[in-house]
């Protein structure tokens, strides 16, 4: 059974289809690893009886063609669950359950995957180092001492410590491909609208967007053949076919024209992360792909653009929670006004809190032009700059981001210093565009991502890129310490 440490989702599916394993030994398994690993914080609530009785219940049945067969997941506490506590990582949802499924967690289940728990994130997906939750910071496993990224910091961490063979995140600004590189997996950010976004608890709507988090590109291709989907209840789903993400992982790449912004590989990149995705383009090109300069000149405006479009739209999301039909309420408010005040005050963390105010001050009045709508213009700049270059190439590759994991703590003091952490991940949510973080190397025993950005719908074409990668690298199968032991 230790063996399973080693198998991918893709193999751990493949051994339950042909009974070589059941799914109950397969979820006693990850339950194992995730009793054992308690001081990692990734989880804020488990399921461990309703998994271990879907398991039992999977393994009674004579025929299933599910994707996921019996397979269990875990869930990064963003999307709704049925009967399930989900948090966002807030006070202010600490007791909030759900009396409906999101769509992305459905679909999930109707493939025969079974829950695992929800994990840990920063507090409304507002963070890059998982420190604002309110359940407390989760630990890299690669160094605890250090930072796993946020927001989905507890779904990469799970899927590094071997606490699930896969999970779901979300990514607004880099919220998924920063923790992948942080904690050495893959992960996936679909075209926005690929993934429905009802049920999951909203941050920023024009930029949010699930997707999965696992140790491979096959994995992760496995799972938004599940994920995606045309929902209407979502009014930003767009109603396109999803096509078999898995059928072209194995195509050539040869002759792929692999664009180098050469904005992201200029000051403020450290040395060794460069050095590190330089070594796997090489990679790209013994594979017969071709390397290709390329400009994207207002990628120095993604930074300023983001933080202020993205807290605009919390301060309008997040109006919702204010202690009247559901969640945290402060105890005896003199009137409405010391009820709003007192609850958002005392249930929202400081983080959440700079940036509704933020949000709400660029759409105040007489500062709207000045903010919110310069912001926009830049946002379309961005775009212009991704739409030029993808005429020229097939995809753009560069880091993930500009550094590995730092310590706990060391960015706390400068809300600048940590958002630039994303300074790499969050034009491509401005642009609506599909991008992936692969494992590509180490330094110092932290792990180091390679970002892949495609065209609208064109993750197809990452995850060729990204499987035939791992094809001939073994970055993906190295563990992290406290694992192999």
């Amino acid at each position: 059974m230790s063996d399973l440490n080693q198998n991918t989702l893709s193999q751990i599916t493949n051994l339950i289809k042909t009974k070589k394993i059941s799914s109950l030994e397969v979820t006693k398994f990850f339950i194992k690893n995730i009793e054992k690993a308690k001081k990692l914080n990734s989880f804020i609530t488990t399921c461990f009886e309703k998994s271990l009785k879907d398991a039992k219940n999977f393994d009674s049945k004579k025929n299933y063609n599910g994707l996921l067969p019996g397979i269990p997941l875990a869930v990064k506490d963003l999307f709704c669950t049925k009967n399930i506590k989900t948090t966002a990582g807030s006070k202010i949802l600490e007791n909030f359950i759900p009396s409906y499924e999101s769509s992305v967690t459905n679909n999930l289940w109707s493939e025969g995957a079974i829950i695992l728990g929800k994990l840990n994130c920063d507090e409304f997906a507002m963070g890059s180092s998982n420190e604002t939750s309110y359940y407390g910071a989760v630990k890299n496993p690669w160094n605890t001492r250090k930072v796993p990224g946020g927001s989905s910091g507890g779904s990469a961490a799970a899927v590094a410590a071997r606490l699930a063979p896969g999970a779901t995140g979300t990514d607004t600004g880099g919220s998924i491909r920063q923790p992948a590189a942080l904690c050495g997996v893959s992960g996936l950010k679909p075209t926005y609208g690929r993934v429905s976004r009802w049920g999951m608890i909203a941050f920023a709507s024009s930029l949010d967007q699930g997707g999965p988090i696992a140790r491979t590109a096959e994995d992760c291709a496995i799972l938004l053949n599940c994920m995606a989907s045309y929902d209407p209840r979502d009014s930003t789903s767009v109603n396109q076919a999803v096509p078999n993400y898995v059928a072209s992982l194995n195509d050539s790449i040869k002759g792929l024209k692999v664009g180098l912004p050469k904005e992201y590989f200029s000051s403020g990149l450290n040395a060794e992360v460069e050095r590190a995705v330089r070594g796997a383009l090489n990679n790209l090109v013994d594979l017969g792909a071709e390397l290709v300069e390329i400009n994207l000149p207002n990628s120095h405006l993604s930074v300023p653009a983001y933080y202020v479009i993205a807290p605009a739209e919390a301060s309008a999301n997040l109006s919702r929670f204010d202690g009247v039909r559901f969640g945290y309420r402060c105890d005896d408010p003199v009137d409405l006004n010391d009820l709003y005040c007192r609850t958002r005050g005392e249930a929202f963390g400081e983080e959440v809190q700079r940036r509704i105010l933020i949000g709400t001050y660029c759409l105040s009045a007489g500062y709207y032009d000045a903010y919110y709508l310069k912001a926009q213009k830049a946002r379309q700049l961005i775009q212009r700059d991704f739409a030029a270059s993808l005429e020229k190439v097939d995809l753009i590759a560069g880091p993930t981001c500009p550094s590995p994991a730092f310590e706990f703590g060391s960015k706390g003091g400068d809300p600048v210093a940590m958002y630039l952490e994303d300074i790499y991940t969050i034009a491509t949510n401005l642009a609506g565009l599909p991008g992936m973080s692969i494992p590509c190397g180490l330094i110092g025993g932290d792990p180091v991502g390679l970002q892949l950005i495609g065209n609208y719908f064109e993750e197809s074409k990452i995850l060729n890129v990204a499987h035939q990668f791992q094809k001939i690298t073994n970055w993906h199968n190295v563990l992290p310490l406290s694992v192999s032991q």
